[in-house]
């Protein structure tokens, strides 16, 4: 069963899966890089995140892979870029991990989807990756509404 959400919290889909977690009061969190930057700039205080003293985004993706039991990556299409890479990651390290391109699939196959991944291999804590949001304008909605709906009719 899940216990925690956690994710890069940069703009997008990573951002997405953290808001909507909190909206439900369920446990979140993940690592960011040093200074807690993301592409719109330091991260608000009101997320509560590891800052790794090292590193940027590679080492801040891989260490949210590897304090994960699995990862789920979002996207509008082909797997490119840090999602490509968080792919890679996951595979290096020996994690499972679901790409749920959005341009093929809808919020409730979605929902079944990362469903039956979690408990297809026992996940208590879900990494969320995906495009960004200066690559993707609609991937933080989607996403937003997926992981919610997962937390209200899934678990």
């Amino acid at each position: 069963m899940l216990e925690k959400i956690i994710s890069g919290h940069q703009t997008g889909a990573d951002i997405a899966a953290i808001d909507a977690a909190m909206a439900h009061d369920f446990p979140c969190g993940g690592w960011i890089g040093r200074g807690r930057l993301t592409e719109a700039g330091p991260l608000d205080e009101r997320y509560v995140v590891n800052e790794m003293l090292t590193g940027g985004y590679p080492e801040r993706t891989k260490q949210n892979v590897l304090y994960s039991d699995a990862t789920v990556v979002f996207t509008h299409g082909l797997l490119t870029g840090g999602s490509a890479q968080t792919g890679k990651f996951a595979d290096e390290l020996e994690k499972p991990w679901l790409h749920i391109d959005l341009a093929q699939s809808g919020p409730f196959e979605s929902i079944r989807m990362i469903a039956d991944f979690i408990n297809d291999h026992n996940v208590k804590t879900l990494n969320v990756a995906g495009k960004s949001a200066s690559n993707d304008s609609r991937i933080y909605d989607a996403v937003y509404r997926i992981i919610d709906g997962f937390l209200k009719y899934a678990l």
